[in-house]
């Protein structure tokens, strides 16, 4: 397949009966599934919507099941954890991909049935319904901007190495970065924080990744005057296509707006067109086979790279 169509969701938390303040918010215990529900069923529905328009690779939004409740410590949180393999929201997600014929990448959280650590985790999904596998958040960020705090080292920890069985899905020998072989292409993960590190998007494509999706919570000035530059350098650098993915709106009780500006970056450093009539969806085409012809610049930095002077 060479041109994919592809989708990335902007939306925010869908449960509709958030407190408006921030000390009521323990009224949410006990209904924590409700809340991961509402989630899974408002983005099974934009999984819908995406198949219809032609997709064929939809990526969810990073925390998808949840509000982004980063943005205070609070142990209640914990407890929206779930099996990466058989918990609710990878379930739902995998019948939709199989009823939809479209590729997933579902970012949940995740609880470790073994270790019983939890982890920032996207789940990866082919068309037929089949879990290939998962890539754990590797940098999670703890701080805070002019905006608000970002506690996320509270809730969960980093991808501490391989998080996948041995399988010709799962491609490169980089243990934190996997790609994943799929029907659409061969893709791989970096989520949020990761887009700033050195070397995240290289071990990608080094494994051979087409196409990156970079699902994300993020606000605050610096990160909105990045966001458009870091995903066109990355994609130009090292020759694919890149999805960066966004929350668009507010939550209550936080109130804390996500700034959306969802996009496709391309291998020219161009950003694709969005053909979606929706603001919760951005839509691509994005021409795969265009990666195997030579740089329209002329460079070839694969082959120029002096690895021994970095």
């Amino acid at each position: 397949m060479s041109t994919v169509r592809a989708a990335l969701t902007q939306t925010i938390n869908a449960y509709p009966d958030m407190p408006e303040s921030a000390k009521d918010l323990r009224r949410l215990k006990t209904r924590l599934d409700a809340v991961r529900g509402a989630n899974v069923e408002h983005n099974v529905g934009l999984i819908k919507v995406a198949a219809k328009a032609g997709v064929k690779v939809v990526c969810l939004g990073e925390l998808c099941t949840g509000p982004y409740f980063a943005m205070i410590k609070d142990p209640m949180w914990l407890a929206l954890a779930e099996d990466a393999a058989k918990g609710p929201s990878v379930t739902a997600f995998a019948e939709a991909a199989k009823e939809n014929g479209v590729v997933v990448v579902a970012p949940i959280y995740e609880l470790d049935a073994k270790t019983k650590r939890r982890f920032n985790t996207a789940v990866v999904i082919e068309s037929d319904g089949t879990v290939i596998g998962k890539y754990r958040k590797t940098h999670i960020p703890c701080g805070a901007n002019e905006q608000g705090e970002f506690a996320e080292t509270f809730y969960y920890g980093r991808s501490e190495g391989p998080q996948n069985k041995k399988s010709p899905k799962i491609l490169g020998k980089n243990k934190y970065f996997p790609v994943f072989k799929t029907s659409v292409g061969k893709i791989g993960v970096a989520i949020c924080y990761d887009r700033h590190f050195e070397g995240v998007v290289a071990a990608l494509a080094a494994a051979g990744a087409e196409l990156v999706f970079s699902p994300a919570v993020t606000f605050g000035a610096k990160s909105r005057r990045m966001w458009d530059q870091e995903f066109l350098v990355d994609a130009c650098r090292h020759r694919l296509f890149i999805g960066g993915s966004n929350r668009r709106g507010s939550e209550k009780p936080w109130n804390q707006e996500y700034f959306g500006a969802s996009y496709f970056a391309g291998p020219d450093g161009e950003k694709v067109s969005n053909r979606s009539p929706r603001p919760d969806l951005v839509i691509a085409d994005l021409d795969l086979g265009s990666l195997k012809k030579p740089d329209p610049s002329g460079w070839d930095l694969k082959r120029d790279v002096r690895p021994k002077i970095y």
